[in-house]
């Protein structure tokens, strides 16, 4: 697989400042979380709006492989969906049919904000050039997952997938405790086999820590999370402040 490398990163943070300040940083992607954050619609669509504008892709990891959720994220004009938990070649089918209109998928069909708001053509514009560009990756955050991985992967539609190692650990009942030998199994067979297919290899490094980035990029990763907006934020505080040193 020779695919480029694409550095993002995670935003939690429910404010447009935030999604501004990061789309001008200089990652490819952004991704908004609205499994593990507070973060609505609308504030989505208006964070979504922001990045774009910057010439940077829109990422948002939905709560689940639910049709009304991810029919509203999409019809917010993201250039990417995130899934969590999909475990078995059927839900990674069923993901991709809740993303693609037919005769690919049952997605319903409306006029919001990525179809133009129906002007000037907007849903049939968008059906030819961009509903089929948006970016299906699923998330192997269970040892059910690793078990069917092969059978994931074969998925037509399905672009990329994603290990979650927080997940993943729990799965197994050792939540958090990555230097397992029995975790790092798993995540040693995720690489295996994610990297020799033509699909995204994804990982979320959560330390504000570069070095890490390297180290990820060395196993064959090529879609890489760096941090989140909540720890480049308190850690630049502390840090910062550790060092005036004042008693």
């Amino acid at each position: 697989m020779n695919k480029k490398v694409r550095i993002g990163s995670w935003i939690t943070l429910n404010h447009m400042a935030i999604a501004e300040i990061m789309a001008t940083a200089g990652f490819e992607w952004l991704c908004i979380d609205i499994e593990h954050s507070v973060i609505d619609y609308y504030d989505l669509q208006v964070m979504v709006a922001t990045i774009q504008s910057k010439g940077v892709k829109a990422f948002v990891r939905v709560g689940g492989n639910d049709a009304i959720i991810l029919k509203r994220v999409i019809d917010a004009g993201v250039d990417g969906i995130i899934c969590p938990m999909v475990n078995t070649k059927e839900e990674a089918e069923h993901l991709v049919a809740n993303c693609k209109y037919p005769p690919q998928g049952t997605r319903g069909v409306g006029l919001a904000r990525a179809q133009h708001y129906g002007l000037d053509q907007g849903f049939e514009k968008y059906k030819t050039d961009k509903a089929n560009q948006v970016e299906i990756i699923a998330q192997i955050e269970h040892i059910k997952a690793i078990q069917n991985l092969d059978s994931i992967l074969s998925v037509e539609g399905i672009d990329g997938t994603f290990i979650g190692p927080y997940d993943l650990s729990g799965s197994i009942g050792k939540p958090g405790l990555y230097d397992e030998a029995d975790v790092q199994a798993l995540i040693a067979t995720y690489e295996q086999k994610a990297k020799v297919v033509d699909k995204w290899m994804g990982f979320h490094v959560i330390q504000p820590q570069h070095q890490l980035i390297a180290e990820k990029m060395a196993k064959g990763y090529n879609f890489i999370a760096f941090s989140i907006d909540t720890l480049f934020l308190g850690m630049s505080c502390r840090n910062e402040l550790q060092k005036l040193n004042i008693q």
